[in-house]
């Protein structure tokens, strides 16, 4: 038997998953790009938070590849059908969203298999800084975020200084 460390990648995804497909792909060749434009590697702990725009196969590939999973919370779902990944670095507080780029047309489920498997992340994916913060936040929605992203946040010190700060926290 071939140990985990000694398999690919790609083929740990698959394992995982079940099987091969087009949106596997996706997610593994999403991963990818996040480890290169982050200086990602496996999170152990939460070090790495990717919030996912969809439920889809390309999940599990990366649950794999970075360790972001529901129970340790930093695999978070935002859903709005589209194939975008938002990936944030704790450690650097970088983040970066990565959002599919429209495939051809009229193309089999094989052929788009194919057609993720021949292109690089750079040409799948188009990049954007993500701002975890817009402007028209709310504070409540604000210490919600921060408590995801910041393993050690002092809420209730939080809360007291915006009541300090008459800051409205509905």
């Amino acid at each position: 038997m071939v140990k985990q460390t000694e398999r690919s990648d790609w083929q740990r995804c698959v394992d995982f998953h079940g099987h091969e497909c087009g949106g596997l792909t996706i997610g593994y060749k999403a991963a990818q790009y996040a480890i290169k434009l982050l200086e990602l590697t496996f999170s152990d702990d939460e070090q790495v938070v990717c919030i996912a725009e969809n439920d889809s196969c390309s999940v599990d590939a990366i649950q794999v590849l970075l360790g972001c999973s529901m129970g340790k919370g930093n695999l978070l779902f935002h859903i709005t059908g589209k194939q975008a990944f938002s990936f944030y670095n704790r450690t650097s507080g970088r983040s970066v969203r990565l959002s599919l780029r429209p495939r051809p047309d009229s193309m089999s489920r094989e052929e788009s298999f194919a057609y993720y498997q021949s292109k690089e992340p750079e040409e799948l994916f188009l990049v954007g800084e993500k701002n975890l913060y817009p402007d028209d936040m709310k504070v409540k929605r604000a210490l919600d975020t921060a408590a995801v992203f910041y393993p050690d946040f002092d809420r209730s010190y939080a809360e007291s200084l915006a009541k300090q700060f008459e800051l409205p926290l509905n």
